[in-house]
């Protein structure tokens, strides 16, 4: 029977709870009740283009709470939970570039720079820009982001498309595969929040 990996199995939800605890504790101190919208499940990819290969991945265990009040977002991603077509290409990501044993999660802390010209108690599609800290490998660097808030039926989609470059971030390419892989990787973030309850 293999024990350590039981033991993995049972950290990893121990960690997704204590990361929604910790978000909700960053953005709620300011927050009424009825501000506050949350997710488990928002969905995270990146996906590296070269002249060679295409590398694709998915997460969609991404937890995320927005403070409407405030135009508080913050999002926390465990980065195991990204999945590869390849199970060697996960391997690789996780022991080679992210080295998610010694930085399991990323996260992002910023806010709606223009939180005035979206309505969130009127339904309709409102361009959003969000600007903060993403922390990767140890690193954290200022992002801006132009997207797109949806608010439809009391909950709040959003979507945005940004790029960052690997060695902003200390993550470092094997010259053996350097022409397979891109050094700048486009990040697609798609969530769905429901008010927290």
């Amino acid at each position: 029977m293999d024990h350590s990996r039981n033991s993995k199995q049972l950290k990893q939800p121990n960690m997704k709870k204590s990361i929604v605890i910790l978000l909700l504790s960053v953005i709620s101190i300011t927050a009424g009740a009825q501000s506050l919208y949350m997710t488990k499940a928002g969905k995270v990819s990146f996906n590296s283009r070269s002249s060679v290969e295409k590398i694709e991945a998915d997460n969609n265990e991404v937890s995320s709470v927005i403070n409407t009040q405030t135009g508080d977002m913050v999002f926390a991603i465990l980065l195991k939970s990204f999945h590869f077509d390849r199970a060697l290409m996960e391997e690789h990501f996780n022991e080679n570039y992210v080295e998610s044993d010694k930085f399991p999660k990323s996260t992002f802390k910023g806010k709606i720079s223009n939180l005035s010209a979206i309505n969130f108690t009127k339904d309709g599609n409102y361009p959003a820009v969000v600007e903060g800290d993403l922390t990767m490998h140890g690193v954290t660097k200022k992002v801006s982001s132009n997207g797109t808030l949806t608010v439809k039926a009391g909950k709040i989609a959003a979507y945005a498309k940004f790029s960052v470059k690997l060695k902003d971030f200390d993550i470092s390419i094997p010259s053996l595969v350097a022409d397979k892989i891109s050094q700048d990787i486009d990040i697609i973030v798609d969530c769905k929040y429901d008010p927290k309850s």
